[in-house]
């Protein structure tokens, strides 16, 4: 187990204090390749380019390894390792894409850890949201339950969600706060500081080690108070004067242009529309959104009007952020779904999950007619405080047409400001580059465009393209004091697929197979034949699902029958019928023949009954 050698607690910083602008500078892969084959070990020789990076610098190197999201949304995880001492940052998952059907999600591959377990000192989490601690039921078991060090929300929704599963170890989480360090082993030093982002406590983390500081802001925006000053921002500079080696940068909103939206603007414009809708309102954002589901509870108690959460995981949430302290309402302000109709529309504000479209979604079930309690007005006006995730956009604009057929007011963030990203955009990225001054810059959560862009940003304020490295997932980096390099060696971070029960067990084969069911059907051809001499003994019997519909296809079907009979009438005449042979011979000869019928390929499932 980790051991933790020194605790240090520093002033913490006032809360969300901003800085005066005057203290700041400011200038106001493509999806066919995303299968389990995805960095696959290489054949390498790690020990010798670290022996020679060793032998130049005088001292061992420090290894930088990240296992997901460098090359996607979610499933962000990484390590630093130093001598036979690891550290490891967040372990998330990442929700399952278009190829991967009938998968849960997709978590870190571990299998380049899991030998190193007994050297893993501790897993730092940045936040409570699932793209980076989803994994770590499924995790921390097989890596020995190291120590966690997590800050207060995101302690509380780890514990609430490794309740769920009753076999993982119970995790040992040190809960942690803005300012604190933490002497971890020999080697290393975790310094906290706080971030703003969609989720309270927030926070980024400097990492001291034998070659310089490793700066991770986690996902991370600037948020600004009425006169402009950012919150926060004494916590950037105390970084910064410590010396920043590398700064592993959030870059999800790289390609966004100019400054983010402040909080209070969107808390001022969301007011606004609440005090023009005249009835009903249903307001739908993220789950884990709840510093602004705060400020929209307290909006409502200044109208009069009852709030009720739709939709288990913000229920969940936000019962989690009451008992911390997070939230707070008056009594009598939450009620229950249930008692919503036992209220005047003009009083009732209902807040929802289900922004981004979800087929199981609170919101959805509601849109669809579906909600035991809930139905859509005429009169309602339906409110979207989120923007849509990349990815979701069809879903989302299912959802907005589905609402606008019952409903006429309907109001987005692209119509006026009512949401927030909680990633920094280009402009809030060059201010916290400028003042960090990083050695090296390492954009990370974001597909690789995303990462290009980031570099184009940090070159634009003098940042030397050389000095900013874009490692893919498994890539193994080697710094030293005045290198930093990405080497040939490849760790594996194919991807580990959760279905159902099941972990890691789901293989390319089958989602091929279900790729190909969801594509272009199967059919089913039942043929039965006569032991004795291998002849078919009545027509063969076929099923369709999802390829055609066979009451208008019988022409095809005897097509098809012919065929069958074709290709067992020149197999030669004997006792026993070599069925796995006889079923090649369907599959290939069947699906050529309905390919060139149909430009289609579905599933053959030969059945072979001998009688």
């Amino acid at each position: 187990m980790p051991t933790q050698t020194k605790t240090t607690t520093k002033k913490a910083p006032a809360s969300r204090r901003p800085v005066s602008s005057s203290r700041r500078t400011t200038n106001r892969r493509s999806s066919s390749s995303r299968t389990t084959n995805r960095g696959k070990a290489t054949a390498s020789k790690p020990a010798v380019a670290e022996k020679l990076v060793a032998e130049k610098s005088g001292k061992a190197p420090l290894r930088f390894v990240p296992l997901g999201g460098l090359e996607e949304i979610g499933r962000n995880m990484s390590y630093l390792e130093y001598e036979d001492e690891i550290i490891i940052t967040d372990m998330g998952f990442q929700f399952p894409e278009e190829d991967t059907p009938g998968i849960d999600y997709i978590i870190p591959n571990i299998s380049s850890l899991i030998p190193k377990k007994e050297n893993i000192k501790a897993v730092v989490i940045t936040h409570g949201h699932l793209d980076h601690i989803g994994a770590m039921p499924y995790l921390l078991g097989p890596l020995g339950n190291p120590t966690v060090y997590a800050p207060r929300m995101a302690k509380a929704l780890i514990e609430k969600r490794q309740a769920e599963f009753p076999n993982a170890p119970r995790p040992n989480i040190i809960e942690v706060a803005y300012g604190e360090t933490k002497k971890i082993g020999r080697f290393f030093e975790l310094d906290f500081f706080g971030v703003e982002h969609t989720i309270p406590d927030s926070m980024g983390i400097c990492i001291t080690t034998p070659i310089g500081n490793i700066v991770n802001f986690g996902d991370f925006r600037l948020d600004r108070d009425e006169k402009g000053n950012i919150y926060r921002f004494d916590e950037i500079e105390r970084i910064a004067k410590k010396g920043v080696y590398a700064y592993l940068m959030d870059c999800t909103s790289a390609a966004t242009e100019g400054f983010g939206i402040s909080e209070k603007e969107v808390e001022k414009n969301l007011e606004e529309l609440l005090k023009k809708a005249e009835k009903r309102i249903i307001l739908t954002t993220f789950s884990s959104m709840i510093t602004r589901i705060s400020e929209i509870i307290k909006i409502a108690e200044k109208l009069d009007r009852k709030v009720a959460i739709n939709g288990r995981s913000m229920r969940e949430n936000m019962e989690i952020a009451k008992t911390l302290g997070l939230v707070k309402a008056k009594e009598g302000t939450l009620i229950s779904i249930q008692e919503v109709n036992k209220h005047k529309d003009e009083k009732v504000l209902i807040i929802t999950t289900g922004a981004q479209g979800e087929s199981n979604s609170g919101f959805m079930r509601i849109v669809n007619g579906e909600h035991r309690h809930i139905q859509l007005k005429k009169t309602d006006t339906v409110i979207f405080s989120s923007s849509v995730v990349p990815g979701n956009e069809r879903s989302v604009q299912s959802l907005t047409d589905g609402i606008a057929r019952q409903v006429d007011e309907v109001y987005n963030y692209k119509l006026m400001d009512i949401h927030a990203g909680g990633h920094a955009t280009s402009e809030d990225l060059k201010i916290v580059l400028k003042a960090l001054k990083p050695e090296y810059l390492v954009p990370i959560h974001g597909y690789y465009h995303f990462r290009t862009v980031a570099r184009k940003l940090a070159m634009s304020i003098g940042i030397k393209r050389d000095n900013v490295k874009l490692p893919d997932n498994g890539d193994v980096c080697l710094l030293t004091k005045d290198n930093f390099e990405i080497t040939k060696e490849k760790i594996d971070t194919s991807y580990v697929m959760v279905d159902g029960l099941g972990v890691g067990d789901v293989e390319e084969v089958v989602l091929r197979d279900r790729r190909m069911l969801a594509e272009d059907g199967m059919v089913v051809l039942i043929v039965t034949l006569d032991r004795r001499t291998g002849r078919i003994l009545k027509n063969p019997d076929i099923i369709s699902r999802g390829f055609i519909y066979l009451r208008d296809s019988q022409e095809l079907l005897r097509e098809i029958r012919r065929k069958v009979r074709g290709i067992v009438g020149r197999l030669p005449q004997r006792q026993n019928v070599d069925a796995d042979y006889l079923k090649s011979l369907f599959r290939d000869q069947i699906g050529q023949f309905l390919f060139h019928k149909t430009r289609r390929r579905p599933m053959i499932l030969p059945v072979i009954i001998e009688v």
